[in-house]
């Protein structure tokens, strides 16, 4: 089920009343219907596919209990087979084929022919999202900051969440574990927070990602053909498309807990005011960061052993998360590519130079350095997403030789106001809100706010009639 289609629109408000006016009385009954709920929604896209997300449940669910032993050799066990079971679960479905494919391909180079049994399935929707959540509980109870849960129902909400389940952010069980355990109330100003976070989420997605999308397609699917200036702006455009699909997707995600009296962990502040690539890395895809650096950069060591040990782990932490997007080198090149451009910080010691602070504060505009900052980051940030978007890496190679290679302009600019009004929307937006990616600050009068509200949902249904619902790009992975 799409946050952007109607099923949903009616799905939303069926499953609030239930919540809030039949359940309200029974903690018990709420989690029971926000279950039930979480996997109606997931079956609507397969119910096949549920039997799989249901049985990622129950094994770590089980395994918990080993973990949580005092016989440290024990724990350490079933802390593996967690482990095994969740990555191997991956493996099957996201990387047989490709691994298959380079075996062979590598055996064929030296004279061995082989033909792989290929298993051509479709990837399961949200698997690498809830198979990181199980791992990152189970994770929390061997370090022991929490204890296993015995109420399936409550650990199976953890996992499947409707709001979060297909694509983040990715919960810790520190974090949302107490607020399932513990009464909920409806508090009107949360839910009017949230409200508004659905509305500003499906305008970033339905509004400027979709809009965008037709010209990033043509820009990557005719590489060869359309002239240089078009592909740079098929670049940058593609660069504000995934911020709008996937904040967009994770604002409807904070905005419809709320409406349930969840607070979700935020996944965006704000990406393209970083004024190097290590700030941009704590505000993009927060979540995952985070959890890569809490589940596999400090047990690899950190940066406890010196620069050198600090720069293995950073390089294997950027190739994993580029492999967990996708089992293809392009993924893994784009993640090299971020590592290099971090690399330089890490050995002058400036990649926490920006933790506590953001761009301008106190001022209404950047000074000079700032401005310089943003933009380097923007410029390298966007010419890395060509080998994320791209279908391959000898795709993306072409797409970036023939930047260079000037051709004059055709006609596919003619008219193409919408790549330059959204995103221009987009960060005016964004720097009016960047104090506090969750509050977002409404104008205090009460006509102008209605407007705003109005103007937005009038736009935002004018291009859902007008494009349709489109898939969020983070659904593929």
């Amino acid at each position: 089920m799409l946050f952007n289609s109607l099923a949903f629109f009616l799905f939303l408000p069926a499953v609030f009343i239930l919540y809030w006016f039949v359940f309200r009385r029974s903690l018990r009954w709420q989690n029971v219907l926000v279950l039930v709920a979480s996997y109606f929604f997931y079956g609507w896209w397969s119910w096949e596919f549920m039997a799989l997300l249901v049985l990622c449940t129950l094994m770590d669910y089980g395994y918990a209990f080993g973990v949580a032993s005092e016989n440290r050799q024990r724990a350490k066990i079933f802390l593996w087979l967690s482990i095994i079971n969740n990555l191997g679960i991956l493996a099957v479905f996201k990387y047989y084929d490709f691994f298959a494919t380079e075996i062979a391909g590598a055996l064929s180079s030296i004279g061995f022919e082989t033909h792989p049994v290929l298993l051509q399935m479709v990837l399961p929707i949200g698997i690498s999202f809830y198979t990181f959540h199980g791992m990152s509980y189970v994770f929390d109870i061997y370090k022991g900051r929490v204890k296993p849960v015995t109420d399936f129902v409550e650990y199976a909400v953890f996992v499947s969440f409707f709001p979060l389940l297909v694509a983040g952010p990715i919960e810790r069980a520190t974090h949302l574990l107490p607020q399932i355990r513990k009464p909920r109330f409806f508090q009107r100003l949360q839910a009017v927070a949230g409200c508004r976070l659905i509305l500003w989420g499906l305008f970033k997605k339905v509004v400027v990602a979709d809009s965008l999308a037709p010209f990033v397609d043509n820009a990557f699917t005719n590489a060869d053909t359309v002239g240089s200036l078009q592909l740079v702006a098929g670049m940058v455009a593609f660069a504000f498309q995934i911020y709008g699909d996937f904040s967009g997707y994770s604002d409807i995600a904070l905005g419809t807990a709320k409406l349930f009296g969840f607070e979700l962990l935020s996944n965006f502040r704000f990406p393209y005011f970083s004024r190097d690539l290590a700030e941009f890395w704590r505000r993009w895809h927060i979540s995952l960061s985070s959890w890569f650096r809490d589940y596999l950069y400090i047990p690899l060591g950190g940066s406890q052993g010196g620069k050198a040990t600090a720069i293995r782990n950073t390089f294997v932490i950027f190739l994993v998360s580029g492999f967990w997007h996708g089992a293809s080198w392009n993924f893994i090149f784009w993640g090299l590519i971020h590592a290099f451009g971090f690399l330089p910080l890490l050995i002058a010691g400036q990649n926490r130079r920006h933790t506590g602070s953001e761009v301008a504060l106190g001022r209404s505009l950047p000074n000079w350095r700032e401005w310089r900052g943003m933009i380097f980051t923007f410029i390298f940030v966007s010419f890395a997403w060509v080998f994320f978007r791209a279908e391959s890496l000898v795709d993306a190679v072409v797409y970036i030789q023939n930047i260079f290679v000037w051709t004059p302009v055709s006609t596919w600019l003619d008219g193409s106001w919408k790549i330059l009004l959204w995103p221009i929307i987009l960060v005016l937006a964004d720097w009016y809100l960047r104090h506090d990616e969750r509050s977002l600050r409404v104008p205090a009068n009460r006509s102008v706010r209605y407007a705003l509200y109005i103007s937005c949902t009038v736009t935002v249904l004018y291009h859902l009639m007008l494009e349709g619902k489109n898939t969020f790009i983070y659904f593929q992975f």
